[in-house]
């Protein structure tokens, strides 16, 4: 080893350490309060010099011992001002049993503001000692018995609050007390708290010993940062020890902003869209069942509106009308087919139920009102609709998400075209190099699909479903062309696009993943 480039590279604060070892016979063991006061060092300062000399193996731990030290926490001050509750239970079981009283644990409970969880268990705690006993009725009576608890809680108190102890100094029915009722992860409620105190000595390693012994031959010069115009003039530099820099080391990154990877990724798919000539729709997060569920030919006895499924708006719950003439042309088709050509469901639509607002649950409700809205034919529209379902949330699933939901009007559209654009969704949004479809169900469209692409992790997911708008979906909301649409899960597709592996990443807060996660195209 190069002791004199290792004694170039030494900060002030180590040099100070190893020249108060180095003034002391060889083997000399110190400890952190010793060598403080022999380096003239602040306890923070030490601590930091200990810490880089340990990782420079010039220094060595040669002992360590750990102690227990009770301290009294906020609780416990307060136990000692107004008494432990497990004191004020016993002294009202008194009380009550002096003046013939029934005392309850409600009574208890009322009692001075105490928590029916300290009360429960000072009761438990009074009852297994024999101080107090449950009769008819419930009620609490005293039995004349004292309680060791109560006892010894009343003197730990008074005496923690004078000054902190180790807890080995207390007798051990006392410690064991304390053990009790100190602060534990999960009940942080406790009077006492036991913390370890760390106490080390120290002693040069080898290494250490002979940067010491150079460090005394040599002197230690005034360090100094920078050269300033006084050291030249006077020459004084030569005389100065000048801060080494070390040149190799990677320079702090900085923390330059940028914009989220998802919202990056959801700008940019809207863009990608756009530029093949789709027009955007947009919708609202809270709409009625009409919109959301009925317009789509799904029944009123479909388990997807079940609490269970979706959210239901608490107030208010209905909205005030349903614009016709799609609400009588929805019902007609649902009840008899109407003019569909369809039997319909062959039910009793009800137009209350209707009315009912939910938290939207998937973006065709934002095409079902872009269909009742006289749509250019032949056109396209898209839309990146945030949808909200009752689901349990895992590396694929989540509570509310963003779908991308598009709708193709025309004489001439048919399933191939359908299939064709979901293959291209899947290569150029999500990035996707294997895609497969699946043949699936959707009471408003037929033909249905299912996109599938190949995540390099988690393997094969679904992406969401699309299809042929029924005649039972077009025809009411006054639409006579085939129209595709699909409702593709953009959460999944960004996963695949940013290499991710957990859906819950896309909306992290933790600043180290969002700058370090991958860019999107």
């Amino acid at each position: 080893m190069d002791i004199s480039a290792l004694i170039d590279s030494l900060h002030p604060l180590e040099v100070k350490v190893l020249t108060a070892f180095g003034t002391r016979p060889p083997g000399t063991v110190l400890d952190s309060e010793q060598l403080a006061a022999a380096a003239e060092l602040e306890p923070s300062q030490l601590s930091m010099a200990i810490e880089w000399l340990l990782a420079k193996s010039l220094i060595a731990v040669h002992a360590e011992t750990v102690t227990p030290i009770v301290s009294l926490t906020k609780v416990g001050e307060q136990y000692v001002a107004a008494g432990a509750p497990i004191e004020r239970v016993l002294a009202a079981a008194r009380e009550a049993s002096g003046t013939g009283k029934r005392l309850t644990i409600p009574d208890l409970q009322a009692h001075d503001g105490l928590d029916p969880s300290d009360v429960s268990k000072a009761i438990g705690r009074l009852k297994k000692e024999g101080a107090v006993l449950i009769v008819q009725g419930g009620c609490i009576e005293s039995t004349g018995r004292p309680s060791q608890t109560v006892e010894a809680l009343r003197t730990l108190l008074r005496q923690v609050r004078e000054s902190s102890r180790e807890l080995q100094s207390f007798p051990e029915a006392h410690r064991q007390v304390i053990e009790d009722n100190a602060v534990k992860r999960g009940n942080a409620q406790e009077p006492f708290r036991v913390d370890e105190r760390v106490a080390r000595s120290f002693t040069l390693s080898s290494a250490g010993a002979g940067a010491a012994e150079q460090l005394l031959k040599q002197g230690v010069a005034e360090e100094v940062s920078q050269l300033s115009p006084e050291l030249l003039k006077d020459g004084s530099w030569r005389q100065k020890r000048f801060r080494k820099y070390t040149i190799s080391l990677r320079a702090p990154r900085v923390g330059i902003g940028r914009k989220h990877p998802y919202r990056e990724f959801l700008d940019t798919v809207k863009t990608k869209l756009m530029s093949m000539g789709f027009q955007e729709m947009r919708g609202s997060l809270v709409e009625t069942e009409f919109w959301n569920m009925d317009a789509l030919f799904m029944p009123q006895f479909h388990p997807a509106r079940d609490i269970h499924d979706v959210y239901f708006v608490k107030q208010p719950t209905h909205a005030t009308k349903i614009t016709e003439p799609f609400l009588t042309r929805v019902a007609q088709a649902h009840q008899d087919g109407g003019k569909t050509g369809s039997t319909g469901w062959n039910y009793a639509f009800n137009t209350e139920r209707a009315k009912r607002l939910v938290l939207r649950s998937q973006g065709t409700a934002v095409s079902a009102r872009t269909l009742a809205s006289a749509p250019a034919v032949p056109g396209k529209y898209f839309s990146i609709a945030r949808c909200f379902r009752y689901d349990q949330v895992d590396a694929t699933h989540a509570t509310d998400f963003f779908q991308v939901e598009g709708i193709v009007l025309g004489e001439d559209i048919n399933f191939r075209t359908l299939l064709g654009l979901l293959n291209l969704f899947a290569r150029e949004v999500a990035q996707a190099k294997d895609v497969k479809f699946l043949p699936a169900y959707f009471p408003f469209t037929e033909p249905s699909v299912e996109m599938h692409v190949r995540h390099p992790r988690l393997g094969w997911m679904e992406l969401g479903g699309a299809g042929l708008f029924r005649p039972e979906v077009t025809l009411p909301l006054g639409v006579g062309v085939p129209v595709i649409a699909w409702g593709l899960g953009l959460d999944r597709m960004a996963m695949v696009a940013l290499g991710i592996h957990d859906i819950r990443q896309l909306f992290t807060d933790d600043l180290d993943l969002v700058r370090t996660m991958r860019g999107i195209f």
